[in-house]
């Protein structure tokens, strides 16, 4: 946002919001005057007035200007607050800041994203950016994972990448319901199987962080590099500037220089909650 005091959030209004299973949800806000656009990747921070505010991935489609998409499940008191919100109602918004995925670096490779539960949602605007510029990329392949069916995000749309013939989809839940008659195991299991080509591939990946630990050693013994394989480390940030110092992660601080790092850059501090 330019000329913006980025500690002063703007009024935007819901205009859609959706259930997506039984503790996460989707809101659509209508983006206030003066917000520029996001890159993949980046984040808001969300403020619901006398409650608090906290970071959110934006998750919808980052050449949709017009639509200000976040996916967020309730698990604290301002996301139950925000879980109470409907359409009509404003909410603060600070941003977007951070970085994005490597969607550049991308660019003649096969592309593999990696996601487990709710970290499809931050994934979801690199996927439409790839998809809206096809022709750049070589293979793309989207493995997700969920503990169930019921819990899986964007369902339909699910459906709608898996129909298409120029991505590949691999979905699998970590236990089996209902009328699932798909892969059940952790979302691991699908990278030995997975036709990227690892001496030409890149893989961003975003979950919970025991996920993206055992991703990362998957993604190694295809032989895809630690410096081609990129995580998404959103840790408690609470100021979106650097100023607080809460997401201090070894010598970055996750809301400025993150929240998409390059696994080599920061191999020796993943999984340590000390730093």
């Amino acid at each position: 946002m330019q000329n913006h005091d980025p500690m002063l959030p703007h009024r935007c209004r819901i205009v859609d919001r959706r259930q997506d299973n039984d503790d996460t949800f989707t809101l659509t806000l209508e983006p206030a005057e003066g917000m520029n656009g996001f890159a993949p990747g980046q984040f808001n921070m969300l403020y619901v007035f006398g409650t608090g505010e906290i970071p959110i991935s934006i998750s919808g489609d980052p050449n949709a200007p017009d639509a200000l998409v976040h996916t967020t499940r309730n698990v604290g008191v301002v996301t139950n607050a925000m879980d109470a919100l409907k359409p009509g109602d404003m909410l603060g918004v600070r941003g977007p800041f951070g970085n994005h995925w490597p969607v550049e670096e991308a660019r003649d490779r096969d592309v593999v994203l990696v996601a487990g539960g709710i970290g499809l949602a931050p994934l979801r605007p690199a996927l439409y950016h790839l998809l809206a510029n096809r022709a750049d990329f070589g293979k793309i392949i989207l493995l997700y994972g969920a503990r169930t069916q019921e819990e899986m995000l964007y369902r339909e749309e699910l459906e709608q990448w898996r129909a298409r013939f120029d991505l590949e989809v691999h979905v699998t839940v970590d236990r089996a319901t209902g009328d699932w008659r798909g892969n059940v195991g952790v979302v691991t299991t699908l990278i030995p199987r997975s036709p990227f080509d690892p001496d030409n591939a890149i893989a961003m990946v975003c979950g919970p962080e025991v996920m993206m630990r055992f991703t990362v050693q998957a993604l190694r013994k295809r032989g895809l590099p630690l410096q081609r394989i990129y995580l998404s480390m959103e840790r408690n940030m609470k100021c979106g500037v650097g100023m607080c110092g809460r997401c201090q992660f070894g010598p970055f601080f996750i809301c400025k220089d993150g929240p998409i790092f390059r696994f080599d850059r920061m191999q020796r501090f993943f999984g340590k909650w000390e730093v």
